[in-house]
């Protein structure tokens, strides 16, 4: 359980009120904030092997707290369970495998949770670690359309238990529906930080819902997109993408990440 100075800091970081009750409008605020504020980014990843561990569940909250960054979903979302736990929220990992180009990662290739709220409602996906997910957390047991700022998103039966997450009818990961535990996901969380295989070592992204659209950092194109509207900019310069983390993510960085330069999926 987190300390209430902890509590307090992490609420404070995401812009959330302390719930009174652990119920589902309290959990849709706290999801909320902490979509629009902590972005999704893989930047540690990139900086070479070894590096600074990556940290699940309350390890991850210094990164996120004290020096204002995001991180991957097992930092995300491993730090939300804690911060739902100790707020006497019924929270459980879940894992999943994510969609690529060619085909699912591997098995607990990604983290989300499950949560039970107090007042009987749910249980409901909460996710505040996918890159393009939805801003309020979803019905588990819902099977059809459920609409989002961020899209409309549908939880459909798959093979062996599973449920298929989509957005805007595009399969997004495959989640399984048992109960985790946060140290399930450490041998996973080693393999994106050293094999040669790695997505993340592969291509560097930082991205952030707004209240417009959404803005993402992908090596060196800024992109910002708006309603139906997308613009790109190329940042050349050091010097100007160091400064874009810093005005757009808030991200203070010392050196430019070393996969800044490498090809990177649009």
């Amino acid at each position: 359980m987190l300390d209430s100075a902890t509590v307090d800091a992490y609420l404070e970081r995401i812009g959330a009120k302390r719930p009174e009750r652990a119920d589902a409008k309290a959990l849709a605020h706290l999801h909320e904030r902490h979509v629009l504020s902590v972005p999704f980014e893989n930047i540690d990843f990139a900086y070479g092997r070894p590096s600074p561990p990556i940290g699940l569940g309350a390890s991850a909250l210094e990164k996120i707290i004290s020096r204002n960054r995001g991180g991957c979903c097992y930092e995300l979302n491993g730090a939300f369970h804690e911060l739902l736990r100790t707020l006497e929220f019924d929270v459980a990992p879940l894992a999943a495998r994510v969609m690529e180009e060619d085909g699912f990662t591997p098995p607990l290739g990604h983290m989300a949770l499950r949560v039970v709220t107090e007042d009987g409602e749910g249980p409901y996906l909460a996710d505040v670690g996918y890159g393009n997910a939805f801003r309020h957390p979803l019905r588990l047991a819902e099977r059809g359309e459920q609409a989002d700022e961020q899209g409309t998103f549908q939880l459909t039966e798959a093979p062996h238990g599973d449920l298929d997450l989509l957005r805007d009818g595009v399969l997004q990961y495959r989640l399984e529906q048992r109960p985790r535990e946060l140290d399930d996901f450490a041998a996973m969380t080693w393999w994106l930080r050293s094999s040669d295989d790695s997505p993340f070592l592969a291509r560097q992204v930082c991205t952030l819902p707004t209240a417009e659209g959404r803005v993402t950092l992908a090596g060196r194109t800024l992109t910002h997109t708006a309603g139906g509207d997308k613009t790109k900019e190329r940042l050349s310069e050091d010097a100007a993408l160091l400064a874009a983390y810093r005005a757009v993510f808030g991200i203070e960085l010392a050196t430019v990440p070393p996969s800044a330069d490498a090809p990177q999926h649009p």
